[in-house]
């Protein structure tokens, strides 16, 4: 599970950083037990609904209850949080 307010703050750190292995060493030690990755935007499945969308980037959510990671809109069921980075034409 995923609160809002995890959520915010994560989002709030990312907007005040780069997203890079920096940011998510800080976010694992910070939230032990949620998975953080980051990525490219453009690597998301075309039908996939991000949580918030940024500047510069995109959060999506993570379920990996069934032993397969798939992407979804619902905080409660989440367990991973994806920032995606967006990179202007």
């Amino acid at each position: 599970m995923i609160s809002q307010s995890l959520l915010d703050d994560v989002i709030r750190q990312a907007e005040q950083s780069v997203l890079d292995e920096s940011l998510l060493v800080g976010l694992r030690s910070a939230h032990p037990g949620v998975h953080f990755t980051c990525c490219m935007d453009d690597d998301i499945v075309v039908n996939a609904k991000p949580v918030a969308e940024r500047p510069g980037f995109n959060v999506y959510l993570v379920n990996s209850s069934n032993h397969c990671s798939v992407l979804t809109n619902d905080l409660d069921g989440a367990s991973g949080i994806v920032l995606a980075e967006i990179i202007p034409d």
